[in-house]
């Protein structure tokens, strides 16, 4: 493995320990606690958001709510708990939740005094007459609202999205990427043919592509999960599937066109056209806290966390240096004067965001500070430079020791510029990287070689095997197959190919497969 951007030498002492050839888990850690993003909360497997992490979420939040917003879905609000009997009305769909469900049994607790030790326990009583499950996710109680608001062709299309928390026992806890509780946000739609309702699949399976790429800077290749791998429930699962540094994927979002199986279990039906009552065709969609696990992982360095300017909860950070406590003032005046020119430039639509970091500490903590945050550019000013109106630049796409010294006013109008630079930097790199550690095969020996490697990459294959033989050779090398890569996918000329024959059958196929580790 190399990973993107590796220009720091093992011999140069670097901020995070250790680095990510050296043990990839625990740098990714390491990266969070430097950059102050969470922590580990007293609940297992739950974590606390801090504000520089939450920040990043906010803005993600915001900018795929306006794309939300822009293709006619609205916002609502739906219960955390939903009764067990919802879920039993739909039986696969329960099933693919149901080891990881947290359920609800007791209304009401007890004080009750320990005779021996005095102590005082709480206990669970009331028990309820019917458990209720915190929500896996909302296809079931979402339903069930669906069912109450249609009644006719009329009242269809129902285009909803839901920003919430979701529960999922998760054994193997990692910050961000697997948690108890996450946040997420989940989209829930009904309509009156299947066409429209893949449409809509396809549309939102788009938005995710694009934000990935616009937002995140991080390239990835959409396409449709096999059956084995398909949403509990669902007819299609589409997905977006990203490569991070130590070449495991992602899967960075997911779009289901569910048929009309929700509908006939949870009853939404209307009538049609034609006067008969007819099933609505139902979609769900969603990504969740775990993109901020993935651009850490995607972009982050062995210096900290590295952000892509659109979601840097800071885009631009000013440092004033004061040696000297009579210039300190002067110094300070002028970075706040800096900052109110730039925060009147804008990038991608909104106002840029710049903090001048006034805070009475040695130079060297508050720029490693920074740095660590993965904050896009930092600026420098001096007493020196107040005679000059220069300022020092130093962005965080490229190496710690690399600064340039450039005309303040000049800078301003440029600003923006250089958040477009460092975005484009930001995915050209990740694009290389991802492209280089892709392979494409066509024999099985080879194959079954590749997963003995450490770090090995994703393999593209021909693929014309049954669900059966899939798990196999999942199950003998711990893969999956990642997707089924969509026509139009986004696909490096060395994997440019029609047709071909099955690894495992000698088949002659059009359909190919991209398979990797995952988280």
């Amino acid at each position: 493995m190399v990973p993107i951007g590796a220009a720091t030498m093992s011999s140069e002492k670097t901020a995070i320990s250790p680095t990510r050839s050296q043990d990839f888990p625990e740098w990714y850690q390491q990266v969070i606690k430097a950059a102050d993003l969470a922590e580990n909360s007293e609940t297992r497997g739950c974590m606390v958001i801090k504000p520089w992490g939450y920040g990043i979420w906010e803005l993600i939040q915001q900018q795929l709510d306006r794309r939300f917003k822009a293709t006619g879905h609205q916002n609502a609000y739906f219960p955390l708990l939903i009764p067990l009997s919802y879920l039993e009305k739909e039986a696969e769909h329960a099933e693919g939740f149901a080891t990881e469900c947290a359920v609800v049994t007791h209304h009401r607790l007890e004080a009750v005094k320990d005779p021996v030790t005095g102590k005082t326990k709480m206990i669970p009583s009331g028990e309820l007459a019917e458990p209720y499950v915190i929500r896996p996710t909302s296809e079931t109680i979402i339903g069930a609202a669906f069912a109450r608001w249609v009644e006719s062709y009329r009242d269809l299309p129902l285009l909803i999205n839901q920003w919430a928390n979701v529960m999922r026992w998760e054994m193997r806890p990692r910050l961000f990427l697997r948690t108890a509780e996450f946040l997420w946000q989940e989209g829930h739609t009904a309509h009156e043919t299947k066409e429209e309702a893949i449409v809509e699949t396809q549309m939102i399976h788009g938005q995710y592509e694009e934000f990935l790429r616009d937002h995140l800077a991080i390239p990835v290749i959409p396409g449709e999960k096999t059956e084995n791998e398909r949403f509990p429930g669902a007819d299609m699962t589409l997905t977006v599937e990203a490569m991070v540094q130590d070449c495991k994927a992602i899967q960075a979002g997911t779009s289901h066109y569910l048929g009309q199986n929700f509908s006939k279990a949870q009853n939404i039906s209307f009538t049609g056209r034609d006067g008969t009552v007819q099933h609505a065709h139902t979609t769900s969609w969603g990504v969740s806290t775990r993109l901020i696990g993935t651009l850490i992982m995607a972009h982050s360095d062995d210096d900290g966390l590295v952000l892509p300017p659109r979601v840097a909860t800071q885009q631009i950070v000013i440092l004033p240096i004061t040696p000297k406590e009579e210039s300190r003032q002067a110094v300070l005046d002028a970075c706040q004067k800096l900052a109110a020119s730039l925060r009147q430039q804008s990038y991608q639509g909104d106002p840029l965001r710049v903090h001048v970091d006034a805070r009475d500490i040695n130079g060297g903590v508050k720029k490693w500070d920074w740095i660590k945050k993965g904050v896009p550019i930092r600026i420098e000013i001096g007493p020196r430079d107040l005679e000059s109106g220069k300022a020092c630049v130093q962005r965080r796409d490229q190496a710690i020791s690399e600064k340039e010294f450039t005309e303040q006013e000049g800078l301003v109008p440029r600003a923006p510029e250089l958040l477009q630079e460092i975005h484009h930097g930001l995915l050209s790199r990740a694009t290389a990287f991802r492209n280089h550690n892709i392979t494409f095969c066509t024999r099985l020996e080879v194959f079954h070689a590749h997963w003995a490697n450490e770090n090995p990459g994703w393999l593209y294959t021909p693929w014309a095997g049954t669900s059966e033989q899939e798990e196999e050779l999942s199950k003998q090398h711990k893969i999956t197959i990642r997707c089924i890569p969509i026509p139009q996918a986004d696909l490096p000329e060395s994997l440019q190919s029609s047709s071909g024959k099955c690894i495992l059958t000698g088949e002659e196929t059009t359909r190919f497969a991209i398979w990797g580790r995952s988280y």
